[in-house]
């Protein structure tokens, strides 16, 4: 789907195989990475991305920092905190904060293509519907506001059936 000239595409599978130049992690504000995501992004891109990430702490909500991938096929890994401690419960609004972050660091950094995951999904304890819809709406709300980014295609990343359902009715929606 196309909002605007920005594509949008949901892919289901795991976000570290995506060929997209930025990845976002949604992280804690401490910059660790031992939960969900994170781990997984640190289990295969190696233990810098952490080690980067905790330098530039603390993160607070609604911003966003940026590292290196490691070992993974993205270029950057963009870390946008939805909860402050690590393994905390979040909310819709830190997950809309986070979304709109990792959007806005990703045009100041003229990245081309960015894969997000379900943003609070796992750990954070958020529905999947819940989630999905706040995303969806806080990446319409980066396209409308942002001029000359240039950001071409969002990929919404579903590791399961239920979180890809999520992310079609959120479109839906939203169209």
């Amino acid at each position: 789907m196309y909002y605007k000239n920005i594509e949008i595409e949901i892919i289901m599978g795991d976000i570290r195989d995506l060929d997209a130049e930025a990845l976002v992690n949604p992280a804690n504000s401490y910059g660790f990475m031992g939960g969900g995501v994170a781990l997984s992004i640190k289990r295969n891109g190696g233990a810098n991305i952490e080690t980067e990430a905790i330098s530039k702490a603390p993160i607070p909500i609604g911003d966003a920092i940026i590292t290196s991938a490691g070992n993974l096929k993205a270029k950057y890994i963009v870390h946008a905190p939805t909860m402050e401690e690590p393994a905390q419960p979040t909310n819709l609004e830190s997950i809309a904060k986070a979304t709109s972050a990792a959007l806005k660091k990703a045009s100041d950094l003229d990245i081309s293509s960015i894969a997000f995951p379900g943003m609070g999904t796992g750990v954070g304890k958020v529905p999947r519907n819940d989630a999905a819809l706040i995303m969806l709406k806080a990446i319409k709300k980066f396209i409308n506001s942002e001029k000359g980014s240039r950001l071409k295609k969002i990929f919404l990343v579903a590791h399961s059936h239920q979180m890809q359902g999520a992310f079609l009715e959120a479109i839906e929606k939203l169209s």
